[in-house]
């Protein structure tokens, strides 16, 4: 199937032969492409790309925030992967977070996401700078690669539809104080519209520092001083300590055979165990058709199950065992797709630990002209993330600590120098029998984002939809992952009938439409098939409900 019926949109997928590039902005795709035409590799694109993402959509990423990498050398046809998420300060504790906070240290409650001690160390820009060193082609400096950014910081970019829409939205999160310069990320104390052309020069600035400094230069010094000053000033907790000794973790990607395909996500903190788990799952169910009843209730009903353990069991794994090695086995698949009913919905799933959801990010992909990809994911989780912005940098500084359990038995409850339950995941997908890339992909959106990878996955691979039909292919998305009886939204444009008739099964379902289905994420996916010479050609699809935008050459 080529483009169902249903599909509701008329996009085409982005053909190429050399290289591609699939971001949430056109502004950084054009970055991205002209890095790989320079000269650069996938990785070097990659980075070039998070820096104009900081630019362009300041409230759903930047260096405030955390990134994960995923790389595909396509010579040794492998796959690496870089933690790159921050850790609570090593001074936070439960007794100073119940003083701050004046609350018990409860099951089912968090820290607030607009608190200054949600504010985690950024992780972004070591990330970036390890993704680059690691993987990168060695062609290009951190300098070139900053360059187009810079240039944009100071010379201006013209705001596009739904960033400036986002940033209308949420504005209000912002603060301003003596210690936190909201207004940076304004215009004439107001968000833009569509069309406006925005300048960030204080953000060029430290991106300058970060190409001719490297990690000194965001860890240490003024930046570094002007982020604790932030946090501290605000009531939060972090030193500058805690911000010199970061470090980015190297890290195996855990992975699944899935019909033939090998699927491949960063292991905890990071929550791609949930999608692995959902699809081994899904994997012996009979999905014939999509959009149907049947299909939509087994799929809702394995993601169900898989958040379950997700929940359950992801924290920091250098502070607890997690049974990673079963939890994916297919024996243990096996067991939980037995508890799938045809008839109703699994009423037992009900999780006691409350976690913070947070709603935007970014998430791209990119395949470069030697065949090596580039799945990459950066976040500040909530849109502009706590709503601080530190002194003279132009970024807003994340709230990641809000995913932390307040329950003391949880494995993920809060402590010092830890890195909480993750939701930003990137994807990357290799045949099993060859190890050569199968696919590239992502979709941002906090718990949006494991469904999101089932269902794209379960498209491409179960029903053969190319890349952008598989992305606009009406989506669901369980809303509270943690509750028994979670309101599941689904996409207008799916039949009333079959809406109908997934509420008789137990489903509370709830009809999403217009610029809300911002909630299903936003989704890129790079695909490599073979034309009728059994050459390669990149198949590029990118997110239509949204600002996407894919291109190739």
């Amino acid at each position: 199937m080529s483009w169902p019926n249903e599909t509701p949109s008329r996009r085409s997928t982005v053909l190429s032969r050399n290289a591609a590039v699939a971001t949430n902005d056109p502004t950084a795709t054009q970055v991205g492409l002209q890095i790989l035409k320079d000269g650069g590799n996938a990785a070097d694109a990659a980075i070039g790309i998070a820096a104009v993402l900081n630019l362009v959509d300041p409230g759903s990423t930047g260096l405030g925030g955390d990134c994960f990498c995923l790389f595909y050398d396509n010579k040794s046809k492998t796959v690496k992967g870089i933690n790159g998420s921050g850790r609570t300060s090593s001074n936070l504790t439960e007794q100073l977070i119940s003083k701050r906070l004046s609350l018990n240290l409860e099951e089912g409650s968090a820290i607030p996401c607009d608190h200054a001690l949600s504010i985690t160390v950024p992780g972004a820009a070591a990330g970036w700078i390890d993704t680059v060193e690691t993987f990168g082609s060695g062609k290009l400096t951190m300098n070139d690669i900053l360059q187009p950014a810079i240039n944009l910081c100071e010379n201006g970019y013209p705001v596009y539809k739904f960033s400036a829409y986002l940033q209308r939205l949420n504005c209000a999160r912002l603060k301003t104080n003596d210690l936190s310069f909201g207004d940076d990320l304004l215009e004439d104390g107001r968000a833009p519209n569509e069309g406006d052309v925005i300048c960030n020069k204080h953000l060029a600035d430290v991106y300058k520092k970060l190409g001719s400094e490297g990690k000194a230069g965001f860890y240490e010094g003024d930046v570094a001083k002007s982020i604790v000053d932030t946090v501290n000033g605000n009531g939060g907790c972090m030193s500058l300590e805690d911000l010199a000794s970061h470090k980015s973790t190297f890290d195996d990607p855990i992975h699944i055979n899935y019909k033939g395909i090998n699927i491949w996500e960063m292991p905890p903190n990071g929550q791609g165990l949930v999608a692995l788990i959902g699809l081994n799952i899904l994997e012996e169910l009979d999905l014939k058709k999509p959009g149907t009843v049947a299909c939509f209730h087994q799929l809702i009903e394995a993601t169900r199950l898989a958040f379950h353990d997700g929940i359950k069991y992801i924290c920091d794994p250098s502070k607890n065992d997690i049974p990673i090695e079963n939890l994916l086995s297919k024996e243990y698949a096996t067991a939980r797709r037995s508890m799938i009913e045809v008839n109703r919905r699994i009423d037992s799933l009900q999780s006691n630990i409350k976690l913070n959801a947070g709603d935007d990010t970014v998430y791209f992909s990119v395949v470069d002209q030697d065949g090596n990809a580039c799945s990459f994911i950066n976040s500040i989780y909530h849109y502009y993330g706590s709503g601080y912005v530190p002194k003279n940098c132009g970024f807003a500084l994340q709230c990641r600590a809000s995913g932390f359990s307040l329950d003391p038995s949880h494995p993920n409850f809060v402590g010092p120098n830890k890195r909480s339950y993750h939701t930003i995941i990137p994807g990357m997908a290799t045949h099993a029998d060859t190890g050569e890339l199968y696919a590239c992909f992502g979709n941002m959106g906090a718990f949006m984002q494991p469904q999101g990878h089932i269902q794209l996955m379960i498209n491409l691979i179960n029903f053969n939809f190319d890349p952008q039909a598989a992305i606009c292919y009406p989506r669901f998305q369980i809303k509270d992952v943690e509750k028994a009886d979670s309101v599941i939204y689904i996409e207008e444009t799916v039949d009333k009938d079959i809406i109908e008739a997934l509420k008789k099964l137990g489903h509370n379902m709830e009809v999403v439409s217009d610029m809300k289905r911002i909630t299903f994420g936003r989704a890129q996916i790079i695909q490599v098939r073979k034309d009728q010479n059994r050459k390669p050609v990149l198949w590029s699809g990118s997110e239509s409900r949204t600002d996407g935008c894919a291109m190739g050459y």
